[in-house]
């Protein structure tokens, strides 16, 4: 079985680009007795405040909602095409409806800070919330960006600081 190498996120080898638009990712917070996950494609990685940081965007009705609300830690992990199907699946379940930490072929794993990732992911991001917001569609500069809230259901946007990246040895 491959083991997990503690990198620095300047050390990412894979196109970030990539891992969240086309690969996907789990974001997951809670601890092992209670956490919920779900899929996302929207995200990003840099530096903000002399800190490596992710950005992850959750709308308020995902049930993942109020496990980030009510946790210090989240994280996000990384697969590759052998999870896809899993990852659909967890994309269009609630939480709320199934018990998502039961989830076959998925081998939740516990941090130092007592969050939850998966000995699956190629990549893990563990990061300590710093900020957050919540999109203001005044904001918006081009008129198409509305349309992807039919609903008007706009997501909060967390910053963490990346404070463990996890990389599958090779």
């Amino acid at each position: 079985m491959k083991t997990f190498n503690l990198i620095k996120p300047d050390n990412i080898q894979e196109n970030t680009f990539r891992l969240l638009a086309n690969d996907w990712m789990l974001i997951t917070a809670g601890n092992i007795e209670s956490y919920n996950m779900m899929t996302a494609s929207w995200g990003g990685m840099g530096v903000i405040w002399n800190k490596p940081i992710s950005i992850c965007f959750i709308r308020p009705q995902r049930y993942t909602y109020e496990f980030v609300e009510k946790n210090d830690y989240y994280t996000l992990s990384f697969f590759g095409n052998e999870q896809r199907g899993i990852l659909n699946y967890l994309g269009k379940e609630s939480g709320r409806d199934v018990n998502k930490m039961q989830t076959k072929g998925l081998t939740p794993v516990i941090s130092e800070n007592n969050s939850v990732y998966y000995s699956e992911a190629k990549l893990v991001l563990e990061c300590k919330k710093l900020y957050f917001d919540d999109i203001e569609p005044a904001h918006f500069l081009n008129d198409t960006i509305d349309k992807l809230y039919p609903i008007k259901d706009y997501h909060r946007m967390y910053f963490g600081e990346i404070v463990n990246c996890l990389q599958k040895e090779e």
